[in-house]
């Protein structure tokens, strides 16, 4: 059991493993398809827009951007937009930074909508903030570090959405929760109709649990309150141990010291290794809490590490050097603690691709602790055999989603997230679809699910047992939006032919 210093941690680990520890990855500013533009401008007439994944390819009608608005003046603007989309009958879409890679935050011939900063107030009191529905998480973390705060949960970048995250249900490094969706007191949503419902788990909780992990499809959410913990010094240990006995041994040493406060894990990618070795990095409290730093950005080191992780692709060597890097050699940079707030707050952009040939694609994995050795098989067997670079896997814990109607986590889970480097070409993107539907019924054979977000490559099938509420999902979705106002591509490609259930 070897500790390792936090700055070597930087240098060889905590860059990537944040860069693919998020769940919207956007390699540079192109894949937001234009919705950032320094002022940006309302586009009309056929506009084209994609995601992330840059491989996706949507007309709609429309497409707007609305800035800095509070909760109010948010949720007037939408009931204006969504009367007109009722007057025109098409459909709408809202999103922030649309960082899903398939499709999720598009609609097809109707008004995708961009929504942009807001308020934030803290409730120290409750130990909660609110938050409006543009928000994103580096605004979150700039206020509350201000005032010695920390989000409870939240994606590991902090270029998203606080609503978006709540709509995925995205979970990330702090343990021990399941997604961020567990955290969120109260929200306010904009339904097809125009009219505002406020939801929470006692008060509408049908619509608050569908709305958790529904993917946009129930309404625009306009305003959340989530739960908010201490920031705090932390220290980090470092366990390496085979990859095999990964799973149970996250488990054990979570439940053994509930001080941890974050985990997650990391699996050596280079091809004569291939997912034998992990390391395990666990934070805890540092005894002294006194003057904490203001929360840092994006530093030196880990913009220098972008050199290494880009040097992955193609070279085997490379990537058993950056393992080197990640599990020994910095042990002697020297070491020091983190505030909790400081490792939240890394942007996406820090592990820039800059090349216009590859894009990255995120698969996200989870299976229970016990079968986490036999997930491992799974991949062995199925990612070397493909066209596809691995650059990174990021392994996190979550507990069990007892809320939302399609859990990708219905028992505690080890979450794995998986980077991969893909050629922008017929044969890439046939491979990716092929690795994919062959690592999604492999982990569905030892009782585990795959994540939505991602490209839409599962079969219907496969979608159907990995979520086998989707029916309950589909027929409480018709009850709230019989018009069918906010559709997106993945309810075009796996639900909008299905017959509900009654509820």
């Amino acid at each position: 059991m070897g500790k390792i210093s936090r700055r070597a941690f930087l240098l060889g680990g905590a860059a990537f493993a944040g860069a693919a520890g998020y769940h919207f990855l956007s390699p540079s500013p192109r894949s937001y398809g234009g919705a950032l533009p320094a002022d940006p401008q309302n586009e009309v007439a056929d506009t084209i827009l994609s995601d992330a994944g840059e491989l996706t390819q949507v007309t709609v009608k429309k497409h707007e951007t609305f800035s800095g608005l509070s909760s109010d003046a948010l949720r007037t603007e939408l009931s204006a937009q969504l009367k007109q989309a009722a007057d025109e009958n098409h459909p709408v879409m809202a999103s922030v930074a649309r960082h899903s890679m398939g499709g999720q935050s598009l609609p097809t011939n109707g008004a995708a909508l961009s929504l942009h900063g807001g308020t934030i107030e803290l409730h120290p009191e409750r130990k909660t903030y609110t938050v409006s529905g543009g928000v994103r998480w580096h605004e979150v973390i700039t206020k509350l570090d201000a005032n010695g705060f920390s989000p409870a949960v939240m994606q590991s970048n902090n270029d998203f959405g606080v609503a978006s995250t709540f709509s995925v249900n995205a979970h990330g490094w702090p343990v021990p929760f399941s997604g961020c969706g567990s955290t969120v007191r109260s929200l306010e949503i904009v339904l097809a109709d125009g009219q505002t419902r406020r939801c929470s788990p006692s008060e509408n909780s049908e619509l608050f649990n569908a709305a958790m992990g529904g993917y946009g499809l129930f309404g625009i959410i306009t305003e959340l309150e989530l739960d908010m913990v201490p920031n705090s010094r932390l220290l980090p240990e470092f366990i390496e141990l085979p990859s095999a006995e990964y799973g149970l041994r996250m488990q054990e040493v979570l439940a053994e010291d509930p001080s941890i406060q974050m985990a997650y894990g990391r699996m050596n990618v280079d091809i004569d290794r291939f997912f034998e070795d992990s390391l395990l990095i666990v934070y805890r409290p540092d005894e002294d809490q006194s003057n904490l730093p203001a929360a840092s950005g994006s530093g030196f080191i880990s913009k220098a590490s972008r050199h290494i992780f880009r040097g992955q692709l193609h070279s085997e060597s490379i990537k058993r050097t950056r393992w080197d890097i990640e599990t020994g050699i910095g042990a002697s940079l020297g070491s020091g603690p983190v505030t909790r707030n400081s490792l939240l707050n890394e942007p996406v952009i820090t592990l820039d691709d800059k090349d216009p040939n590859r894009t990255d694609i995120l698969h996200e994995y989870f299976v229970e602790p016990a079968r986490f050795a036999e997930f491992i098989e799974a991949c062995k067997d199925v990612i070397p055999s493909s066209y596809q670079e691995l650059l990174n896997i990021t392994l996190r814990y979550v507990r069990k989603d007892t809320q939302s109607v399609l859990p990708f986590a219905p028992t505690d889970r080890i979450a794995a997230v998986m980077l991969f480097s893909q050629e922008k070409s017929k044969r890439g993107e046939a491979d990716m679809a092929r690795m994919t539907r062959a690592l999604i019924e492999r982990t569905l054979a030892i009782g585990g699910t795959y994540y939505l977000p991602y490209r839409l490559h599962a079969t219907q099938d496969q979608f159907e047992r990995a979520y086998p509420d989707h029916q309950r999902f589909i027929a409480l979705k018709q009850k709230y939006d019989p018009q069918m106002r906010f559709t997106n591509q993945l309810w075009d490609t796996y639900m909008s032919a299905k017959e509900p259930l009654n509820v």
